[in-house]
């Protein structure tokens, strides 16, 4: 595989790992966010002694829960992104060996990542030949 079309590709991944970490993040900061403000309401009503604490440390609370949200949601989209990345990756890569094995070839990197080239090549021609 050439070094241009593997660094597009790892450009490519990145981008959607962000896309995806950015969108969970922010409806998990937006939901953690809206329980914080909850949970602060809450307790002003139904605690006298909180509601003597400053509007301030009330609202540093709520962006306590915003901020915890945002990085536990955008961990966890991450983390079952890669794991989705891994198991499309050892299906290709177990469709390799088997491929490169029947024809008598060692299935070694550069065999799978020549194979894979030859893969996207004959997919790209049938797409243009079927548009």
């Amino acid at each position: 595989m050439s070094t241009a079309t593997e660094r597009a590709r790892r450009d490519e991944a990145v981008n959607r790992a962000y896309t995806v970490q950015v969108i969970h993040g922010c409806k998990s900061a937006a939901m953690t966010g809206a329980f914080g403000l909850g949970v602060v309401t809450l307790a002003h009503y139904a605690w006298p002694t909180f509601r003597r604490q400053t509007l301030p440390f009330k609202a540093f609370l709520v962006t306590i829960f915003a901020t915890a949200g945002l990085v536990i949601g955008a961990d966890n989209a991450l983390l079952s992104h890669e794991a989705e990345l891994r198991r499309s990756e050892q299906v290709i890569r177990r469709l390799a060996v088997m491929e490169l094995s029947r024809q008598g070839l060692v299935p070694t990197e550069t065999a799978i990542a020549r194979w894979r080239d030859e893969r996207a090549r004959q997919e790209a021609t049938s797409a243009k030949t079927h548009v």
